[in-house]
């Protein structure tokens, strides 16, 4: 299978514009991959780890993974980590945005996508009130 590359995420939602990314292995399952995206966020100090469940929500991946870096620096280290992983664990090109400011950090992993932010630059997006289900918040 070939893989498609995306231009651009949707400034309003974060996620990919374009059609969903296709695995070229169906040696794991989308669960199996957010299993080792929030092992990795974790074991880098990610901070207010959210995943949220988009089957049934959304066309473009199974789940969402929303969390936080102290510093710009950590954001670039959490992302870079966490591409490297994938391409480890599933032979997985992960695409990434952002990543040369630090503030938000965008990572398509094909059935999961990861946003990794500032504090306060998440505060300011608010993404989990966007696509969390009724009035969950953070730490619910």
């Amino acid at each position: 299978m070939e893989d498609v590359v995306l231009s651009h995420s949707d400034p309003a939602t974060g996620l990919p514009v374009g059609p969903r990314t296709t695995r070229a292995s169906e040696d794991y399952t989308a669960e199996d991959l957010l299993a080792s995206v929030l092992a990795s966020v974790d074991d880098d100090k990610a901070e207010d780890i959210v995943q949220i469940d988009l089957r049934g929500r959304s066309d473009v991946a199974d789940f969402m993974v929303i969390c936080s870096g102290r510093s710009s620096r950590q954001v670039g280290s959490i992302s870079e980590k966490l591409a490297d992983r994938l391409k480890e664990q599933f032979h997985l090109s992960a695409k990434m945005e952002g990543k040369e400011t630090g503030d938000w950090v965008l990572i398509d992993a094909g059935d999961v996508i990861v946003h990794v932010f500032r504090p306060e630059v998440r505060e300011f997006y608010d993404l989990e009130k966007m696509w969390l289900p009724g009035s969950a918040h953070r730490g619910a």
